[in-house]
């Protein structure tokens, strides 16, 4: 029996033609209209997988018949894809800046907006003459690793700590870490934002939770892990926190940089002034020109 998709669901045809990726591509894209914003890619993305192969390599095998085992693996994804599980999380992957990362249901998917953070990160720690060497940077909330290892790599004689609440999260930070090979570099610390940290910080990173969950997509809602997402009512909680504790563990000079909601900038910067009311504030555009990244420069 070959495996085919069908326009009301996966099933299991004796269809007479055999299932190419031309076929199964087709098929899957009209399956997941309804899913998803790109069926077309997540298709492509997914029967690569399930084939082992590079995403270009499907164009110059649209004759190419997966096997049965190939077909049902394939099947399996776009079942789940059609529920809108995260492509992500059917691959287990996420490339950030570069680095290709696990990631798993007890973390956040690392977005691209979230490059942002990185790249003022180290334009101002690059800027920045430590008072203690080496340079010391904490990524609080971090999730996948993903802000702490991208930072590692680039500022090879920093010093990182890499903090979450949460214990399966760090489990898979430990892993990207170590594959990593920043296992030297990165401390991995499990904490309520600040409370595992020292207290000699050069600077302070973060995408914290800012959602407001009744605004949140029924998909992201639906898989991400609602700690790493959940802002409270006005989804500025974590800032109000994070602020209130930093002054205590930021060297003179230190630096926050924070990545923020689309419409979040004018309440998180009214919030850094009154707590660091001499510092320098600024407001970074994602590629989307929406409000991403704040940076404060005490």
């Amino acid at each position: 029996m070959e495996l085919s998709l069908a326009s009301d669901g996966l099933t299991n045809s004796a269809a007479h033609s055999p299932q190419t990726v031309r076929h199964l591509l087709a098929t899957a894209t009209d399956l997941l209209q309804a899913s998803s914003s790109t069926p077309r890619l997540d298709a492509e993305i997914l029967l690569a997988h399930a084939l082992h192969w590079q995403r270009a390599h499907l164009l110059a095998e649209y004759d190419f018949v997966p096997s049965e085992a190939q077909g049902l693996a394939f099947r399996k994804l776009m079942a789940r894809r059609a529920k809108e599980e995260p492509v992500a999380y059917l691959l287990g992957q996420r490339e950030f800046y570069g680095i290709d990362l696990l990631v798993d249901k007890r973390v956040l998917i690392p977005r691209p907006e979230t490059e942002l953070v990185v790249e003022q990160a180290l334009a101002l720690a690059l800027d920045t003459k430590p008072q203690k060497p080496p340079f010391t940077i904490a990524d609080v909330g971090t999730g996948s690793g993903a802000l702490a290892i991208a930072l590692a790599k680039h500022l090879p004689g920093a010093r990182l700590y890499a903090t979450d609440i949460s214990a399966d999260a760090l489990y898979v930070a430990a892993v990207n870490v170590t594959r990593c090979g920043l296992s030297r570099q990165i401390t991995l610390l499990h904490g309520n934002l600040l409370s595992a940290l020292p207290r000699s910080l050069d600077m302070i990173v973060s995408n914290p939770p800012y959602m407001i969950l009744s605004e949140v997509s029924s998909a992201v809602a639906l898989y991400e892990p609602r700690l790493a997402l959940d802002g409270g009512p006005d989804g500025l909680q974590i800032y109000q926190r994070l602020f209130a504790q930093a002054g205590a563990w930021l060297r003179p000079q230190g630096r926050l940089v924070l990545e923020i909601g689309a419409t979040q900038a004018q309440a998180v910067t009214d919030l850094a002034r009154a707590f660091f009311p001499k510092a320098q504030l600024k407001v970074y555009p994602d590629l989307a020109q929406q409000d991403r990244v704040v940076t404060v420069q005490t």
